[in-house]
């Protein structure tokens, strides 16, 4: 069960990681659409986990990889936005959502 401030930062991180990814995510992405759909931190604020949606999703190992070398820069920069309002910049990892994929298969089952 999440605590009050759990969900707070959680929300925070995942409105500004969803800037940083819409003003900087041509750059990592060539082209393809990154949605932050959830994110979920520990107990003691110091990890997050960030959950991310790329459409179109053919080649998005690739781009998770991308993502994973820039995982520092996209640190900092998160912690120049939310500095004021966090005392310990959480560690990010990053991973792919596919709950989108497994709806879309389910809706292909169901019409078959």
């Amino acid at each position: 069960m999440e605590s009050t401030r759990q969900k707070k930062v959680s929300r925070l991180i995942q409105k500004e990681m969803a800037d940083i990814f819409l003003k900087k995510g041509s750059v990592l992405t060539h082209g393809k659409m990154i949605s932050v759909t959830k994110v979920r931190i520990s107990p003691d604020l110091s990890f997050a986990k960030v959950y991310l949606s790329i459409y179109p999703s053919a080649g998005q190992d690739s781009i998770l990889n991308e993502i994973h070398e820039q995982s520092s820069k996209l640190r900092f920069e998160m912690g120049q936005k939310v500095r004021r309002q966090l005392r310990i910049i959480p560690e990010i990892a990053f991973f792919i959502d596919d709950s989108l994929d497994y709806i879309e298969n389910i809706e292909r089952l169901l019409k078959s």
